[in-house]
């Protein structure tokens, strides 16, 4: 749904300003990273009362008389004083072609509702996680992992980040450092959290679709882990359609059952998403 602002007259030397929709908050941009021609990451300043749960999104846009937006998952942790949202660069995307040119002090919309099932309240208790992403399918995963309720909750956790290129994981090797360098997080993960990163196209220490890799079984024996079990994993997936499609069917015939916020389950996909 797009709301439509109206726009104020402009003085000589100012820019445009738009009427603010009911609902909406208008956010400063606070930093921007540019990872590759295709990824960039920014924080916005995290509005008073704004309230979410590790793993949900939001709407986003820029200001504008017809402003589009499109859900994103907010990749900061729930105790976090700002909002940080990693994003694709869609060639002639109606969005992400201005929105990937924002500065800090620019302005961006982000509607007051966070919502989503790639939370822990979308799964029944469990003792091992894994987080199975793909490219900006990392985003709502580093939102969890840095939430200390995901470690009261389970005793490992285990981020899969695959993407094409090397320089495309370059965002989850920061999220471990960030967690490595902080005081508080590196003593609450502890020896917890996996990160297991993995390209399709260039070559890197470490290749393969995790699909392939999960059916193979080389994905256990690199984590030194078990098969998946039902009993005690649980699941969350966020990536390309195919990926998401395949994970759920390997998820399903290892007896798992898809999770929502009405019912947990077992696994859980985002399906705002999905389409």
């Amino acid at each position: 749904m797009t709301n439509v602002a109206a726009q104020q007259p402009e003085a000589e030397g100012q820019k445009t300003e738009f009427a603010i929709p009911k609902g909406v908050h208008d956010l400063e941009v606070l930093t921007v990273k540019h990872y590759t021609d295709r990824l960039f990451s920014f924080r916005l300043k995290r509005p008073d009362g704004f309230r979410f749960r590790s793993g949900e999104f939001v709407m986003i846009g820029l200001p504008g008389i017809k402003p589009v937006w499109r859900a994103y998952s907010i990749a900061s942790p729930n105790w976090e004083e700002h909002v940080e949202f990693f994003s694709i660069k869609v060639p002639d995307g109606p969005l992400t072609t201005e929105l990937q040119k924002i500065q800090p002090g620019d302005s961006v919309w982000m509607r007051s509702k966070a919502t989503g099932t790639l939370v822990h309240d979308a799964l029944i208790p469990g003792k091992r996680l894994l987080l199975l992403s793909t490219g900006t399918g990392i985003a709502p995963f580093a939102s969890i992992i840095r939430d200390p309720e995901t470690y009261d909750k389970f005793e490992q956790v285990i981020m899969v980040h695959t993407t094409r290129e090397k320089n495309e994981l370059e965002y989850g090797y920061d999220l471990m450092e960030e967690i490595r360098e902080s005081e508080l997080l590196s003593e609450l993960v502890g020896d917890k959290l996996i990160h297991y990163a993995t390209t399709t196209r260039e070559q890197s220490d470490r290749m393969g679709r995790i699909t392939d890799l999960m059916r193979s079984g080389k994905f256990f024996e690199d984590i030194a882990s078990g098969p998946l079990n039902a009993e005690g994993d649980r699941i969350m997936i966020c990536g390309s359609m195919a990926m998401l499609k395949e994970i759920a069917e390997i998820a399903e015939e290892a007896g798992f059952e898809e999770g929502s916020n009405a019912k947990p389950g077992a696994y859980v996909i985002e399906r705002a998403f999905v389409g």
